[in-house]
């Protein structure tokens, strides 16, 4: 294939899952051969409901956590926990994938139950977009999420790089560029596609069939980022 027939491809298939994140749909994002070499579902967080969540954990497998950008996290007082945890487990991050881990804490919406149910879990996501985008325009602040959420909880929170994918070119970090390219609160839940019969992360192969099958839009990481960055 030409590089001008790569790049078109590129162009199309960001094209795609920029339509599938306006409509509320989602996507599947391949990282980097190099990197996690992973693909992960992933939602704009405002359109997650408990069906979105049992498709998750079971056609996924992974971690269903929640991105948040840099100045959200910021706003609402989110830490990284490798700032703020004081324990020998904490001391030393020798990731073989990238030089810190993207993790703040987790948590509940205080109007769920256990936290841990479809439903518990929907709610504390699908909550998660609005609250983003006030904190973002300067009307909700750490208070104010206090008040709305607990922790810890049972979604796990991400906070994207400053600087996004310049910074770093993580899932956390090329779902927070796809929602501010596609004009979408700056929310979005990403969940790593395991394989039920190796228990390794789900080939590209395979999760471009997945895709296929079910009518989701799939991109590499480097498509993403020639067309974003």
């Amino acid at each position: 294939m030409s590089r001008t027939a790569e790049s078109a491809g590129d162009f199309d298939a960001v094209s795609r899952v920029l339509d599938a994140f306006r409509a509320g749909e989602p996507v599947l994002i391949h990282d980097f051969d190099d990197r996690e070499g992973e693909t992960d579902l992933v939602y704009p967080a405002g359109a997650v409901g408990s069906a979105d969540v049992a498709r998750m954990r079971n056609d996924a497998g992974g971690l269903v956590c929640v991105a948040l950008p840099n100045d959200v996290s910021e706003s609402l007082g989110l830490p990284f926990m490798d700032d703020v945890l004081d324990h020998p487990a904490a001391s030393s991050h020798d990731l073989a994938y990238d030089s810190r881990s993207s993790f703040s804490f987790t948590v509940n919406h205080r109007d769920s139950f256990t936290g841990i149910t479809d439903r518990d879990r929907a709610m504390t996501i699908s909550r998660l977009a609005p609250v983003a985008e006030a904190t973002r325009a300067g009307e909700y602040d750490a208070d104010d999420f206090g008040g709305e959420f607990r922790a810890p909880g049972h979604v796990h929170l991400l906070r994207g790089a400053p600087d996004l994918l310049s910074d770093r070119q993580g899932h956390t970090e090329l779902g927070l560029a796809l929602a501010d390219e596609a004009g979408i609160p700056p929310a979005v839940v990403v969940c790593e596609m395991l394989d039920d019969e190796t228990g390794a992360a789900l080939s590209k192969d395979a999760a471009r069939d997945y895709a296929d099958r079910h009518g989701f839009a799939f991109v590499d990481g480097d498509g993403l980022i020639d067309e974003l960055v």
